[in-house]
């Protein structure tokens, strides 16, 4: 089956250079919305206004000086070969980035990179919860091979903290017990409440205090 699209592609040529960007992407999701492949990501690439693009506060990866030089040679002779993965913030109205804070870093610092893409960056969008955010974070950089213990740590702090159980993080992140278990003593985390006994299943923080609670409803009753 075939379309007839010249009236399209003649409108879209009167168009100046910004308003042929939208106008062409408007389509592009229109078609997402139409594809079998709706439910995967990569199936609806976003060219978005890199000024509504920030990083996320948890990233545990971490990236050297000459890997830094090297994505940026390769962004300059090759473009765009992935996009960046964000989830779109509607209350600061921002696109956070998941996976691909460097790819983003180079075209916000770089003005060539950033001319070329017209001030825009590639994007794709997912919808997850803060915890499941994290998950996806480590899941690219592990995939990948690299990820800070230091950054893995507090991530794991805050998960647990939010209310995920050890199975959750082991099944989510790719972990096992083990390695999870180092990470929970890394965070130092027994050392914040002197008065409760720290163990392998660990206790978030939320817990401690609903236990403190129920003992001090226990010492009234009694």
């Amino acid at each position: 089956m075939t379309f007839n699209i010249d009236d399209i592609l003649e409108k879209i040529k009167k168009l100046n250079e910004q308003e042929k960007i939208d106008a062409i992407q408007s389509i592009f999701s229109q078609l997402h919305k139409a594809s079998p492949l709706v439910s995967q990501p990569i199936n609806n690439v976003r060219w978005v206004d890199i000024d509504k693009v920030q990083a996320n506060d948890y990233n545990p990866n971490s990236v050297a000086n000459q890997e830094m030089s090297l994505l940026y040679t390769s962004i300059l002779h090759d473009g765009y070969t992935q996009p960046v993965v964000t989830v779109y913030d509607e209350k600061i109205d921002k696109y956070v980035i998941v996976d691909g804070f460097h790819r983003y870093f180079t075209c916000k610092t770089n003005k060539d990179i950033n001319e070329r893409n017209k001030g825009r960056l590639p994007v794709v969008v997912l919808e997850k919860s803060i915890n499941d955010r994290m998950a996806s974070t480590v899941r690219h950089n592990r995939a990948r091979g690299r990820h800070s213990i230091g950054g893995m740590s507090n991530m794991v702090f805050e998960m647990l903290d939010n209310g995920w159980e050890d199975a959750d993080i082991c099944n989510h992140l790719g972990m096992q017990p083990d390695e999870l278990l180092r990470l929970k003593h890394i965070t130092g985390f027994s050392k914040l409440f002197e008065d409760v006994e720290y163990n392998k299943a660990w206790t978030t923080r939320h817990q401690i205090l609903l236990n403190k609670k129920e003992k001090m409803r226990q010492s009234d009753n009694g």
